[in-house]
Parts: C-alpha cells; structure tokens; sequence
C-alpha cells in the first residue's frame, strides 16, 4: 500500500520505513510535528520534538514531500484511553495534542488520497500507540508498526547492520554524558548496553533516556551532514544530565544507493516452532466429509436471556431473537439489532452499559454472515472494546446469532484496561473487528479468540497448516499477555484459569491437545476442545483463554494494611462414574482473591449431575459463586440428554446459561463427550 512517514527524524520512524519497504509498501510522503518558530522543544507527551531544526534535511533525504504542522495541543487526555467507549463519544478531544496529528495527517490525505498506510516507529509505548491508531482509525488508515513490541538489544543491533547512521542528540538518563551527543549507535551500542544491565536503562531509549537524529540509512537519497552544531545543557546533575545539539547548519552529501538488507524477525519464535513440530508430528490423516452439517435440530434449548450479578461482576447469557410463536423472516442486521437491544436491558437492570462489557461471544449459525454481523456490531461501541470471540455453530434454525456477555462495574476508569492494538506488525494479529486483544477488569485477563494469522499480513498461512496456525494461536496469546505485562510496568507472572480450543475436525483435536499438554503455559488450566463447523477467515484452529494477573491485595498480618502480593493458583482435577453415567472435572482456583474456573465435562444420564457435585468439595460453592455457564452439548448426542444437562443444572444452581452446540466434545483425559459445562466463577468478596 501507499503510505505516508510519521517522522520525528530519529532512528526509530526511519528504521521502521526499511520494514515498510521490506513488507511492499510505497513511500509517498512524510509527516511531522514540531514546536512553533522560535521554540527547540516542547515537554510533549507524544511527539520528539528536539531536532526539528533538521527534520527538513531528512525530508529532502527520503526525496517525498514533507508536511509540517505546529503542535498547539497539549496532553488534555493522559490516560492509556483515548476517547471514549461509547460510538457517540469516540472521537477526538478538543484541545489535546493528539488532534494536531490528525489535522496534519488529514491534510496528506487530501494531497495523496491513494495513501492508505502510516508509518510509525512505536517500540514499546502504548500511550503514543494508542493515539496514532485513533487517528489512523478516524481517517480510515492502517498503521505501520513493525518494531512494535521487539526486543530492544536485537532491534539496536539489527538497526547497525542495516547501515542506519543515528546519532544521540539528547541525552537525559543516568549515565550519559554531553559527551555522547553526536556519537552514533554504533559507537553508544556497549555504553548502553553496559547501563542496562546496570540500571535497567531502556536500550533503544523507550524511556526518555536519549533520543536520535537519523543522518542517513538506506532509503536515503543523500546523506544528511551537521556542518554546525551547538550543546545546550537544561540540567547538569550526578544523577542524569539533560543537554541536547542544536542544529545550527547543515547540508546533504551525495550518496551511491545502497541494497535494502533488513533483519525480518522469524514468524515463530523457537519455543513456538516446537509447538509446530509437536502439532505436525501426531497429525492423522483427513477423513472425507470431516465438516459434514449433522440434521438439522430443533433443540429444546432456546430460552430467554438472563443475567447475574455478583460483587462488581455481571453475566448476562444466551442472547438471541426472540423466535416468538410464529417466527417471521427479517434481515441478519436486524436480528443483530435485537440481540443488542436485549443485552442493553439486561446490563441497564444492573446501571450498566455496554462499555462495561470486558468479554463478548458470538455465536453464528455461518460464517457467511461474519461480515454484515461485524457491520452492526461495531456500531455499538468506541474505543477498547470487548474481547471476544466468534464461532460458528449449528444454532437451531430460525437463529442465525447468539451472544453472552461478561461485564465489570469498574470504579474509575483504570480499573478497566485493554489492549487495542489496530497496526501491523512482527507482533500478534491487528485487531480484524471492533475488539481489542483483551480487557483486564479486577486481575482477569479475557483474551480473544486467537486463530493462526502472520501477524506483518494478517494472512493465514499458505498452504493451509493445522500445525502452523496451532503455534501462532499460542504464541498470539503468548504475546498479548507479555504486552500487557510491559503496558501495566510488570510484577506480575499470569496464570491461565481457562482455555477453549475451538477446531473444525475431529481429528485435529488429538495432537492440540498433545501441544498443550506439554506447553507449560496450558499445563494447569481447565482446558476444553470443542469442535464446531467454522472459524473466522476459514481457520482450524481459535485459542481463546482467561487468565489471571496472581496479583492481590492482601491484609498484612501486623497492622492490616493492604499490601499487594503475588499468588499461585490450586489446580485440581477428578472423575465420578455411575451406572448410567460418568464425568471428568477440573477446577483452578486461588484461596485469596475469589476467581474461579470450573469445567465438568460429563456422559450419560446428567439428571443427577448436581448432587454428584455437591459432593465434591471443590464444587460445592458452584452455587453462589458461578457468574455464567457456558453449556457446550453435541449435536449428534440424544437431544434429551442435552436439555437434561441444562434443565437439571440450572434448576439445581440457579446459575444463567448459554447453550452451545457443537460437533465433538474433548477434555485433557476424555473423548467424545454428550456435554461440558464451563463456570466462571467469583464472589461478593470486597474488592
């Protein structure tokens, strides 16, 4: 695609445009922001303003036009968000320096109108990432963000085998000196490696600790030379000197063209390549007809929507059209509609709206319809919105879509967090729907469903490949909760409480469930593999998991002050058998802060599945605690034996429920189950 250059003329927004280059996108002209005449710099938020005083050099460099506007903005909105969760309120905030980078970028919009790509060179910070990619979104533009999220020492030295010549023209961390302005990576690379393993420094600067002017790399038509220069020291301290170079002259030098050779990080990483071979490995062959439609049911299982709440947790469950008595044809939009109206009221009985919704499934009777679903969809919310994922099944006909829901009642803002991340990247998958990568409310972490797309392409992988998309989706999910821990400053490991693997062949569940018994990360989840007809973007294989920070507030024992701890969570696991019918269970649960996961998977006669359970010490409680159960039932079981399971347990606990309909039904220990029954649970705990 066509695309314009953010430039702040460092070696970051230049290097990412040899990734541009690398990946088939077409430079057309560059972009930047920068203090009004007479100011050297700003104490900006978002942009590098020190060198402007030879962005111009670096224009002429790339040979595309420049455009420039003056930053009269400031950092009205300095929260991870920007805008707001509700459609009517997304936009821009008047005033904040954000919007100065749309006015500027809409002007390159209406020189080039075929551009369609913007370049940034965001390497770890989610607040400048975030309000790039509102922009980008309001202007209909896809960024550009290959260094996002890589390895800073690999990416330093990636950026000096590439021939980038960057120098420091401000330092402002502990350990640099006036005497390193000017100096080259090259030449800083040990000093900065040698303060990192020192004091944790930031080495490719993430954290303000120096920044660069790009003198030349090889798109480059000629080189830039500073002919003049001055030091200016701001402070001058045994902590950490602020000094920067002014630019006073400079001139371009004529250059021969240099070869691209750019550095493309491995699609997989090592420990996911072994995910691959242990997939490819215990592969069965292809049974004709593996996604045959069983008859079509008219199952028992259509009832109302419903909700709970517990403590700041509210579940609402098995939204859908209602069917009435004499169902009538309407358009899938409308059908969309409904289901959103009935979710808005179940949420509203709670004072809560959708933009407290932390996770969302969505469940269509095709694929076909993905798109004009995700039309509607997207409608009803703004920025970060839920996480989700979307599957296809074999919903009873008339129903064409079903939802659940799982919302937080956060006390402020930041209580709620989520990744949103919309560029292209080396990283995980831009979001392909109005969803972000996923929420954290109160410790959770809900994921969306990860399928196995080359993140640089957003492309499956071709020829279709159960074992590469199986070690992307697990590296994706991987990823997103490595991210997450940099967003929040780290502290905390992550514990996964629950996993779904959604398949569309019987035969792929035996080596994902091989992968993921030997994954260390899946090891002491509930884990569940449930095959179902469709997967977005035709995909085998969706991971989609709930995770747990292990961060708590705890009482300390002396004074009763709240101090925040790191916890493990128990793992248990066991099996009941009857007569007339048997059941494999597994639950993950902390003993300090109530989060809870609970997965029965049973056969047979479930009449008397909830006294069995009341038996079992760690399903006692399902009762109070369960938020929502997820009821996955196969299709080509009695159909009774399905309504039994969801009469008999909802009777039992009283507990809201969305039936899922699904093809074959596997656990870690078990095959071709007649139902499972996901719990997310928690309780009235004080927060």
């Amino acid at each position: 695609m066509k695309y314009v250059a953010l430039l702040s003329g460092g070696k970051d927004s230049c290097y990412n445009l040899l990734h541009c280059a690398r990946n088939g996108h077409e430079l057309v002209a560059s972009a930047s922001l920068g203090p009004e005449q007479g100011k050297e710099e700003l104490d900006s938020y978002l942009y590098q303003t020190v060198g402007q005083d030879a962005i111009e050099f670096v224009g002429r460099a790339l040979d595309v036009p420049l455009y420039r506007r003056v930053i009269s903005g400031a950092a009205v909105e300095q929260g991870g968000e920007y805008g707001g969760r509700d459609p009517s309120r997304s936009g821009g905030i008047s005033g904040d320096e954000t919007e100065d980078l749309y006015e500027l970028l809409s002007t390159v919009k209406t020189n080039h109108p075929d551009v369609q790509g913007v370049s940034v060179g965001a390497i770890l910070s989610n607040y400048q990432r975030v309000r790039v990619e509102h922009v980008c979104r309001r202007l209909g533009l896809t960024p550009l963000c290959y260094l996002w999220q890589r390895d800073q020492e690999e990416l330093l030295s990636e950026m000096i085998e590439a021939g980038m010549e960057a120098v420091l023209i401000k330092v402002a961390g502990i350990g640099l000196t006036t005497k390193h302005l000017g100096k080259t990576l090259a030449q800083m690379q040990p000093t900065l490696l040698k303060l990192n393993a020192l004091y944790g420094s930031h080495i490719c600067g993430e954290g303000g600790e120096y920044e660069t002017l790009t003198l030349d790399c090889p798109l480059f038509k000629s080189r830039i030379n500073l002919d003049e220069v001055e030091t200016v020291v701001h402070s001058d301290n045994d902590f950490a000197t602020v000094a920067y170079l002014r630019v006073k002259k400079a001139s371009l030098l004529p250059k021969t063209s240099e070869a691209l050779d750019v550095t493309i990080p491995p699609v997989l990483a090592e420990s996911f390549s072994i995910v691959r071979d242990v997939v490819s490995s215990h592969l069965s062959p292809r049974r004709d007809g593996g996604r045959d439609a069983p008859e079509p049911l008219k199952s028992p299982l259509c009832r109302r929507a419903e909700s709970r709440k517990i403590g700041p947790w509210v579940a609402v469950t098995n939204v859908q059209r209602d069917l009435g008595e004499h169902p009538r044809e309407s358009p899938i939009e409308d059908e969309v509609r409904e289901c959103f109206e009935t979710l808005q009221a179940c949420l509203a009985k709670h004072s809560l709206t959708l933009a407290n919704c932390a996770n969302i499934n969505i469940f269509l009777s095709s694929m076909d319809l993905f798109a004009r679903v995700n039309a509607i969809y997207g409608t009803y919310f703004g920025i970060s919105p839920p996480a989700r994922a979307c599957v296809a099944v074999d919903l009873p006909a008339p129903l064409r879509v079903r939802l659940d829901c799982i919302a937080y009642a956060e006390r402020t803002p930041s209580e709620r967090q989520a990744l949103h991340v919309q560029g292209l990247s080396y990283w995980a998958p831009a979001n392909i729907g109005p969803y972000s990568q996923a929420i954290i409310a109160d410790e959770r972490v809900f994921i969306s469903g990860q399928i196995g797309l080359i993140p640089s392409s957003l492309a499956l992988p071709s020829p279709q490949s159960l074992a590469f998309e199986a070690a992307l989706s697990f590296q994706h999910v991987h990823r997103v909760v490595e991210a997450l821990k940099n967003n929040s400053g780290g502290g905390w490991k992550g514990h996964m409480q629950g996993i779904v693997y959604w398949l569309v062949h019987q035969e792929d569940v035996a080596p994902v469930r091989t992968a993921s018994a030997q994954h260390e990360e899946d090891v002491h989840a509930p884990t569940l593999f449930v095959v179902v007809p469709e997967l977005p973007k035709g995909a085998l294989i969706e991971k989609q998991v709930l995770v747990h920070t292990g961060q708590c507030d705890i009482a300390d024992d002396d004074d009763g002050t709240l101090v925040r701890r790191s916890v493990e969570p128990s793992y248990e696991q066991g099996v009941h058998q009857s007569q007339d019918s048997s059941f494999h269970w597994e639950v993950s649960a902390f003993k300090e802060t109530p989060s809870k996961v609970a997965l029965i998977c049973g056969k047979g006669d479930a009449s008397s599945l909830p006294s069995h359970l009341r038996t079992i010490s760690a399903l006692q409680s399902l009762q109070v605690e369960a938020l929502s159960l997820r009821l996955f039932y196969k299709v080509s079981a009695p159909e009774d034996a399905a309504h039994a399971a969801a009469t008999s347990i909802t009777t039992s606990l009283g507990v809201p429920i969305t039936p899922i309909p699904c093809r074959n039904i596997a656990s870690r220990d078990g095959d071709d189950w007649d139902y499972a029954i996901l719990a997310i649970c928690t309780s009235t705990q004080e927060r």
